[in-house]
C-alpha cells in the first residue's frame, strides 16, 4: 500500500494525472502515467479549481494499458461531495495579528451553513486554534499552552 502524489506543485511528467472525475458522489475514474499503481494504494491529487487543496483516493481497481506505455486507469474511492465548492477566506491571529489567507472545500449542497464547521476544520488542519470566536496562530498557540 503505496501513497503516490500527484498534485500539480510535482509537474513531474513522467508521474502525471491526467483526468479524475467523479463517476458518483465518493467514486472516482482517474488516469495517470507512471507510478506502478495497484489496488489499496492511496492518490494524492490536486482539487480542480484550487490552488492548493487535495484529496487522498483510495484505488479500488487498476487497469495497467498498453498503449500509450505507462499510462493506467483506476477506480477510486475518496471525499463524498455531491457539489464540491471551494471558497477563499482570511483570518487573523487575535494574539499577533498574523495573517491566513486560506482556502477550505465544502459540500455546495450542504448550503452557507456547512461553510463555518469546514472554514474551521481547514484552520485546524494548518495548525491554527480557535476557542471562544478568537483565532490564534501555530506560534500564538503554543505560547498559550505554555
Amino acid at each position: 500500500m503505496a501513497e503516490h502524489d500527484f498534485r500539480y506543485t510535482l509537474l513531474n511528467p513522467a508521474h502525471t494525472l491526467n483526468e479524475c472525475r467523479a463517476l458518483s458522489p465518493g467514486l472516482y475514474q482517474v488516469t495517470g502515467t507512471g507510478g506502478s499503481i495497484q489496488a489499496g494504494d492511496t492518490l494524492l491529487v490536486t482539487l480542480k479549481g484550487s490552488r492548493d487543496l487535495s484529496m487522498h483516493l483510495t484505488v479500488d481497481k487498476v487497469r495497467h494499458l498498453i498503449n500509450p506505455p505507462g499510462q493506467w486507469l483506476a477506480v477510486a474511492k475518496g471525499p463524498v461531495f455531491k457539489e464540491l465548492s471551494i471558497h477563499n477566506w482570511k483570518v487573523d491571529c487575535d494574539a499577533c495579528g498574523a495573517h491566513l489567507d486560506f482556502e477550505f472545500a465544502v459540500d455546495g449542497g450542504l448550503g452557507k451553513q456547512a461553510q463555518a464547521p469546514a472554514a474551521e476544520a481547514r484552520i485546524a488542519e494548518l495548525g491554527w486554534h480557535s476557542r471562544a470566536g478568537k483565532h490564534y496562530c501555530p506560534n500564538c498557540r503554543q505560547e498559550d499552552a505554555e
